[in-house]
Formats: C-alpha cells, sequence, structure tokens
C-alpha cells in the first residue's frame, strides 16, 4: 500500500509556528521540523526519486525531489511569519496531483499529502470546499489521503481537524480521505503505521 505511491509535505510556517509550547520548550517549528525530516526519511524509502515539500504561510513555496538530507536546509532558509492560507496551498498540490493523473504520470498506488500546521486556517470553509471537491474527482478512496499532523496544543485547531477527519462526508465530499493526528499520538506509532493510517481511515 505504502509502495507506489508519490509523497507530498506541505508544512505551514505562519508566524504562530514560533511558539513554545511550553514554558522554556522547544517553538513548533522546531518540533515540525523533526517530524518532517523523520517523515521524509521514511518517505523516501518508498518514493526513492524524492517528495515534493510546500512551506506555506499567506504564500507558498514549492520544492521538487526533496530527499531528507534536504530539508534541514530547507528549514534554514524559512523563518516563521505570515498567516495560515491553507486552502492555497491545499488546492495547488491536490491540482497539481489531478494533473499529473490525467497525463498518465502518477503512481498505480496514488498520492500521500500530509500536512503539518499548529491549526487554525484563515478560512476554514475554503479549507473543506478544497478538500470535498478533491474527493468528488477521485475514482477510488485510497487513491489520494490527506492528513494532518497537528504541532501544538490549540484546542480550536484541534477540533476543527476533528471536523475533517470525522465530518467532510456528511458535508458531501465522496471518500473520507482525510485523517487528523497529534504531535503526542505520532510519538506514540511507527512512522510507517502514520501514514498507513492516512490511507486507510
Amino acid at each position: 500500500m505504502l509502495e507506489n505511491r508519490d509523497y507530498t509535505l506541505i508544512i505551514d510556517k505562519s508566524g504562530s509556528m514560533a511558539t513554545p509550547d511550553q514554558q522554556g520548550g522547544r517553538s513548533r517549528w522546531v518540533a515540525a521540523q523533526e517530524s518532517t525530516f523523520a517523515l521524509a526519511s521514511k518517505c523516501e524509502q518508498l518514493d526513492p526519486d524524492g517528495i515534493t515539500v510546500y512551506l506555506f504561510s499567506g504564500k507558498f513555496k514549492r520544492y521538487e525531489n526533496v530527499t531528507s538530507s534536504k530539508v534541514t536546509q530547507i528549514f534554514r532558509e524559512n523563518d516563521p511569519s505570515g498567516s495560515t492560507d491553507l486552502a492555497g496551498v491545499l488546492k495547488h498540490a491536490t491540482d497539481h496531483y489531478f494533473e499529473r493523473k490525467a497525463a498518465g504520470k502518477t503512481q498505480p498506488n496514488g498520492e500521500t499529502i500530509l500536512v503539518v500546521t499548529d491549526g487554525e486556517p484563515d478560512d476554514r470553509k475554503a479549507v473543506m470546499k478544497v478538500i470535498i471537491e478533491a474527493s468528488r474527482r477521485l475514482d477510488r478512496d485510497e487513491e489520494l489521503a490527506i492528513s494532518f499532523i497537528q504541532v501544538g496544543t490549540d484546542p480550536l485547531a484541534t477540533r476543527f481537524l476533528k471536523v475533517l477527519d470525522d465530518e467532510l462526508q456528511g458535508a458531501g465530499a465522496k471518500f473520507d480521505i482525510c485523517d487528523t493526528i497529534t504531535m503526542e499520538n505520532m510519538e506514540e506509532m511507527s512512522l510507517s503505521e502514520v501514514l498507513l493510517n492516512a490511507i486507510n481511515d
């Protein structure tokens, strides 16, 4: 299931990512860097030509064929600032999947998009709309998986991500393609489990 699949990582670099979650603790940005490195190392074993990485705040930037060794460099070049236009970057990533699919350039098992974010997007409705519309363009459920990994402990963010996980089919999505997980839960699971959960949700 995990092989013959493309992997895209979308990383939140909005201003709130600079927040430390515990007194004197590491910032969400540092925590995101650690989990991104781990996920990239795992995905690289499964997708040897490297993965696609987006960093986003109000605007987004896209990096192609990223290997785990390049992750550190990407984080060095970027600092958290700005707003959280999650809908914009998610639309670009899903449209890019469907363009490649139409051109016969996708992997046989589809694609997994992993979103590392601390939470509250600028426009919740727009995010839901992007995911619902993407689900309606799919031929089969497991072809596209979107997994949100929450960094930090913002309860509003947790609640919003829960809605994405549980309620989008009720709102018109063709398939339940979203899975959400907190950083705490992720630490208790192997990366393979995290990636499988994204597909099998």
